[in-house]
Order: structure tokens, then C-alpha cells, then sequence
């Protein structure tokens, strides 16, 4: 099938980014806009289209200072399969092993002719430096535990095509939302979009200023399960972590597991969504992850379509 069989329309004048580099800065309308198309890519992909040459003789880079697998591999399949080529930056064997600047390493990779830099790094910010310095397009891939604005739509858009709707639903994230940038960018977004949003937690890693952007917070799972649509369980970073928030991980997995005595305090609807890799017996039992209301897997799907859409959106017109 050919790319001009795909319904994208044009874009429209609100859209001026050249860089997206996180949920916070964006739009309802800008939000809005990056579903909609992405929802036009994923109809490609269930379609087995898997080549929609709408970018051909672009090039990204992911440009990667943290280790990652699926997000990387989600970002390289979006571009390859809207027909740019795709250089994976590995940091370990690079000049900044020699004493190079991150600037300067970024700006010889754009002198080579590139259009897009896909970075993820540990320190919050990062980013936003990049598109200061550079003139190609820069997309957030997560930086530390600021913002992963992709991991956000993602999210977002598998709630609103499974519920059909984000305004009035009940969304709660769970799980260690002092170190998500995933908890931020869902935030961002829900908020936006008119949901309404709990945190919870352990009280190492959930605060009450969480309330300060507009957020409902709670220390006990079981007392909101009945009035929840949408459960995001988020994984705990121990990596990010320089001392263990709770006595144990059992301790933790028996006050905020989702297991199948949990499911049944639950909305029958109920939706339940874990960003991967997941840590199975920990956040969430195997059979609730691989259960009739999980959407783990539709979320990895979507994140393909997502980032199709964002690539497009940013490069297309460049």
C-alpha cells in the first residue's frame, strides 16, 4: 500500500514546534493533534503497512547516555518505517570518552546531515540545551526524572482509544513517582485533557506538594481502587534511587501490587496500564499483566504509531 492512501490532512498553523521537548510545554490542542495523527499511523500498522515513505532522505540519530532497549528500538522502527535512516550514537565509544564536550559531539553529528537527534540522558534538561545549540529537530527520549513526553502520549492515547475519551475519567499512577519522568509527562498531559489524576504511593515517593500541579495524592491503593478508571503502574527506579524507600520490595509489592484480590475492588472496566520493561510480582502479578484489562502490549504498538506521528509532524515540513 501506498503512503498517500493515509488520511493525515495537512498540518495545522497552530503547529510551529521544532523540537519536542516535553508534555509540559504543549498544548491541549498541540496534544490533541499528535493522537489524532498517531492514530492514522496505527490504523497503517494494524493494516500491516509497514512502509509509509513520507520521509525519505531524512536522517535521525538517538543520541542515548542511558541504557535503554524498547524505547530506542521504538523510536529507530518509527523512522525507518516513515523511510529515513536511523544511526544509533552509542556514548561508551564515543569522543566524550576522550574529554570531548556533549555539545561538541552533538554538533558534529548534525554537521553530518542530520535532521533529527532523539536524545535520553540522566540529567534533567538536557534536551532543552540541545535545541538551544542546535538547528535540527530535538526529541526528548527522557531525561532524568524530569520528563519522557513520548512514554506520556503513549500512554494518553491507548486510554483514549480503549475508553474513547480522556476528559472526566479518573486516572491514578502508582508506584515511585518521585523518580517517574513518566508520572510527569502523564500529568502534563492528562491534566491538559481534562482527567482527573491521583499519585500514590509510598510516602518516601509521593509528597503532598504533588498537589501544587493540581494532582490528588494518596498513601493507600486500596482506598481509591473503587473510583478509578485508568491505573498506570509505574516501575520502581532503583537505579535513580540512593537509598531503598521502603523496608523491602515484598513489603512494597503487598501494599501496591495490583493482583487479582485487588481487581475484583475495582470498576469492571477498569484499564490498567504499566510503561515496560515491568517488574512481574512487584507493581503487578503476571495475571493481571497479562489479563483482558491490560493494554501493556497495545501500549508498545502505540508508541511506534506515536512516535511516527511526532517524527512526522516535526520533520515533514522542515
Amino acid at each position: 500500500m501506498l503512503a498517500e492512501t493515509l488520511d493525515l490532512g495537512t498540518i495545522p498553523d497552530f503547529w510551529t514546534r521544532r523540537h519536542l521537548l516535553g508534555l509540559q510545554d504543549l498544548s491541549a490542542e498541540e496534544i490533541k493533534l499528535v493522537l489524532d495523527k498517531a492514530d492514522v499511523f496505527r490504523k497503517a500498522l494494524d493494516r500491516r503497512q509497514t512502509r509509509v515513505p513520507l520521509l525519505n532522505g531524512r536522517t535521525c540519530v538517538t543520541l542515548f547516555f542511558e541504557n535503554s532497549t524498547r524505547t530506542r528500538t521504538s523510536f529507530s522502527l518509527a523512522a525507518r518505517r516513515l523511510g529515513a535512516d536511523t544511526v544509533d550514537f552509542s556514548a561508551s565509544t564515543s569522543s566524550l570518552s576522550k574529554g570531548e564536550t556533549f555539545i561538541d559531539t552533538a554538533k558534529n553529528i548534525e554537521a553530518m546531515g542530520v535532521d533529527a537527534v532523539i536524545v535520553r540522558h540522566r540529567t534533567p534538561g538536557t534536551p532543552q540545551l540541545l535545541a538551544q545549540n542546535l538547528r535540527c529537530a530535538v526529541i526528548n527520549a527522557g531525561d532524568g526524572a524530569h520528563e519522557h513526553p513520548t512514554q506520556g502520549l503513549l500512554d494518553i492515547m491507548t486510554i483514549r482509544r480503549r475508553k474513547g475519551r480522556i476528559e472526566g475519567l479518573t486516572v491514578a499512577l502508582v508506584g515511585d513517582i518521585a523518580h517517574s519522568r513518566t508520572a510527569r509527562s502523564n500529568i502534563w498531559g492528562l491534566k491538559k485533557l481534562g482527567a482527573h489524576v491521583i499519585v500514590c504511593g509510598p510516602s518516601t515517593l509521593v509528597s503532598p506538594r504533588w498537589q501544587e500541579l493540581g494532582v490528588e495524592y494518596s498513601y493507600s491503593l486500596d482506598a481509591i481502587l473503587d473510583r478509578v478508571d485508568v491505573l498506570n503502574l509505574l516501575r520502581i527506579q532503583f537505579e535513580r534511587q540512593a537509598t531503598r524507600p521502603f523496608p523491602s520490595v515484598r513489603e512494597y509489592a503487598h501494599l501496591y501490587a495490583m493482583d487479582m484480590q485487588r481487581m475484583r475492588k475495582t470498576k469492571p472496566d477498569i484499564l490498567i496500564l504499566a510503561p515496560g520493561p515491568i517488574n512481574r510480582g512487584v507493581e503487578i502479578t503476571p495475571d493481571v499483566a497479562d489479563g483482558p484489562q491490560s493494554a501493556i502490549l497495545d501500549q508498545v504498538t502505540n508508541g511506534v504509531a506515536v512516535r511516527m506521528a511526532v517524527l512526522w509532524l516535526l520533520l515533514s515540513q522542515r
